[in-house]
């Protein structure tokens, strides 16, 4: 023989299961998230590069032009108008911004020339003009060109409104994360 229950009852149970549930749902996420983050995987959801999911492979051999990869940019002045402008997006690097999907196109070395576009060693960047101004009609001002100074890189993304090394300069490879990988990507 069951004994029914009264309302007030059967209301902390189902209470007590949507908690149950809820946590263990919570908590399925987050363990999702830390493999994910620990795993070195990263959504972009920058039109820098195609959108979704990357992996971040490590670089065990000297940076080189032509590799695409994931890169901390450094705590400085033209990094914090940059974020104040929005052309970065929060994240976990040192500058509280995220990584930046970029290629090399230049190495400690190699000479930079920045006029309409960038040309390395004399050698035209392709997709490499420069935009005068951001879309929101506010001035960019470019790099002015130079050597690529020992341990910093040149970077460049192809995507029209890229906010690279066009108008930051080289940055310090010291903040290279590894070597960008697609994964699950959709260029739109």
């Amino acid at each position: 023989m069951t004994i029914p229950l009264n309302a007030a009852a059967l209301r902390r149970r189902r209470k007590k299961a949507l908690l149950l549930g809820f946590a263990t749902i919570t908590m399925a996420f987050l363990g999702a998230i830390s493999v994910a983050w620990f795993g070195g995987y990263r959504i972009n959801l920058t039109p820098s590069e195609p959108l979704g999911l990357w992996r971040i492979v490590k670089l065990d051999r000297p940076v080189a032009a032509g590799d695409l990869i994931f890169i901390c940019p450094p705590q400085t002045a033209a990094m914090w108008e940059a974020r104040m402008r929005g052309y970065l997006r929060s994240g976990l690097c040192p500058a509280g911004v995220a990584p930046l999907i970029k290629s090399v196109v230049a190495v400690a070395g190699q000479r930079v020339d920045v006029g309409t576009s960038v040309s390395v060693n004399g050698r035209l960047v392709p997709s490499s003009t420069l935009a005068q101004r951001d879309a929101w009609g506010r001035q960019m001002t470019p790099f002015s060109g130079g050597i690529v100074p020992a341990d910093y890189v040149f970077l460049h993304s192809a995507f029209a409104g890229s906010y690279d090394s066009r108008y930051f300069g080289p940055i310090p490879a010291a903040g290279i994360l590894g070597l960008a990988q697609e994964v699950l990507t959709y260029a739109p």
